[in-house]
């Protein structure tokens, strides 16, 4: 019995089969994408209709393709230190507007939007291309993460400042007996007697958040070591702030020196975590968590160095910038304001006596004035000044569409809101006429914050809803204890002859991921 031959396919027809194979898969490919955006598109519609949704109409005006404008303006707002101010305008647009460049985004001012995307509305929106921006310099943690992860990340955090909160704040005196020797030392040293206080608060806050993670402070280090990791987080901050502005070609823009900072950055804090694990390995688990508890606690759970590493700088950026920013600010309007540096010094002098060792959280919670101080000046300089999120869904904002901006609005999935806490922050609507005013009197009835709540989150001190800043209350003792000491030890502190008094909004920011004063905060303390 004879078999048929096999008569081979010709080279030609062979490969015309594969070319329709390819074109039918391709076809196939965008056939289905088309349909998946129609389908998505056709639900969307609907939800929109249901919940009376109107199209969000004021549009940012630009005149150059891809706004290359109003980019070219901004860059060359950043030598002059008003970046924020040069926005004020677009931000007068409307509460809520569009953003069409490259695709549709939107920004808005409004509270009740912040408290959908922050609070209520939560689980729909994602850090998206936020991450991308600080990936290279932080890592896996709260700040670059999302979902089940970032659940995860805060429960441990939340767990070591549960524990640093029943500790009292005799962690911080030590720390605050150093910052007022480097102060005196600076005036002694200085031939005009001017100090400059905002590099000793970081100096400050980068002790005792180093204490506070690591179980000694930074000022352990050689002071070569020391100048070298300031200077290295500083540009890798920087490069970071601008890298999250970028949103999607963040990846595209790493400039030299960055990646060696973000480095030298993290193998500084490797070292600090293998030291802890190093010592529980020679003297065992007990002493080590006695010795280095946030470290131990960190590595019971995530049995990884590099992840231990990741959150330690997480709460390292948190814990240094925002607060010493914080400290900068306050001073740097005090000496501009007379009136209440005396009138703090009358409230600590009845509160607190000069000869007290070491305050407590009930002392400074008597300082009703001093808090009015710093939630002003949280107002004015907040510490995340612009925020971005992305909808993992679509999504539904209360305000800003329609001809009046008063109807509900869709965001579409995959599209960015941004906001800026700063503007709203300023707003007239909010906080009256006198918005742009440092006082910090309009704080002490309470009646101000319960009515910027009720029209949204009008005040976003420490951000608001699940990601609100876990460090709040060690930021705020922090602050206060060292305002109580420094008001206490130069009570002639005041504004140089000189030195600018300008109305708020005239001075000069370094914006990054937080905002501090681009001339400092100089002083005269004798």
């Amino acid at each position: 019995m004879s078999s048929t031959p096999v008569v081979p396919m010709p080279a030609s027809l062979e490969g015309w089969a594969l070319r329709v194979l390819a074109t039918a898969l391709v076809i196939s490919t965008c056939a289905y994408w088309y349909w998946q955006r129609w389908s998505n598109r056709q639900y969307e519609d609907a939800l929109a209709a249901q919940k009376g949704c109107q199209p969000v109409l004021p549009r940012l005006p630009y005149k150059w393709p891809f706004a290359i404008d109003l980019l070219w303006r901004q860059y060359k707002a950043l030598p002059s230190g008003r970046l924020l101010e040069l926005q004020t305008p677009f931000m007068a647009i409307a509460p809520t507007f569009r953003i069409d460049i490259i695709k549709e985004g939107f920004s808005t001012t409004d509270p009740k939007n912040i408290e959908a995307v922050l609070n209520t509305n939560f689980e729909d929106y994602s850090l998206g291309v936020r991450r991308d921006g600080l990936y290279p310099l932080l890592g896996e943690g709260i700040f670059t993460q999302d979902g089940s992860a970032w659940r995860h990340s805060r429960e441990l955090l939340r767990r070591q400042f549960a524990r640093v909160r029943e500790g009292g704040l005799s962690p911080i005196t030590s720390h605050i007996t150093s910052l007022l020797s480097a102060i005196e030392a600076a005036a002694n040293g200085s031939p005009d007697g001017i100090v400059d206080l905002q590099p000793h608060f970081f100096n400050f806050t980068l002790g005792t958040t180093t204490a506070l993670l690591f179980g000694e402070p930074h000022s352990s280090l050689p002071r070569r070591d020391r100048d070298a990791l300031r200077e290295n987080f500083d540009y890798a901050s920087y490069i970071s702030a601008i890298r999250i502005r970028l949103a999607e070609v963040a990846w595209a823009y790493r400039p030299r020196g960055f990646n060696s900072a973000c480095d030298n950055v993290r193998a500084w804090a490797l070292f600090f975590a293998n030291k802890a694990l190093d010592y529980k390995d020679i003297h065992g688990m007990d002493a080590a968590r006695e010795r280095y508890p946030f470290i131990i606690d960190l590595w019971d759970d995530m049995r990884d160095r590099n992840l231990v590493r990741d959150q330690l700088l997480h709460v390292l950026l948190a814990g240094r910038d925002s607060t010493a920013c914080l400290l900068s600010w306050t001073f740097f309007h005090l000496v501009r304001n007379p009136h209440l540096v005396k009138r703090l010094q009358d409230e600590i002098a009845q509160g607190i006596p000069t000869d007290t060792a070491e305050l407590t959280r009930n002392d400074i919670n008597k300082l009703m004035f001093l808090r009015c101080c710093l939630q002003e000046t949280l107002r004015l300089y907040p510490q995340t000044p612009v925020n971005v999120r992305f909808a993992v869904r679509p999504t539904i904002l209360p305000r800003g569409g329609g001809p009046d901006g008063r109807s509900p609005w869709l965001l579409r999935k995959g599209q960015g809101i941004g906001w800026s806490t700063y503007h709203m922050h300023r707003s007239e609507a909010l906080y009256g006429p006198d918005a742009r005013v440092y006082r910090p009197e309009r704080w002490e009835d309470g009646t101000l914050l319960h009515r910027v709540h009720e029209k949204g989150v009008g005040f976003l001190d420490f951000h608001a809803g699940p990601r609100v800043c876990l460090g709040k209350d060690f930021a705020l003792m922090e602050a206060s204890y060292a305002i109580v000491r420094i008001l206490q030890a130069f009570p002639k502190i005041r504004l140089p002859p000189g030195v600018p008094n300008e109305p708020v909004g005239s001075e000069k920011q370094n914006l990054t991921i937080v905002l501090s004063s681009a001339d400092g905060c100089k002083v005269l303390l004798r």
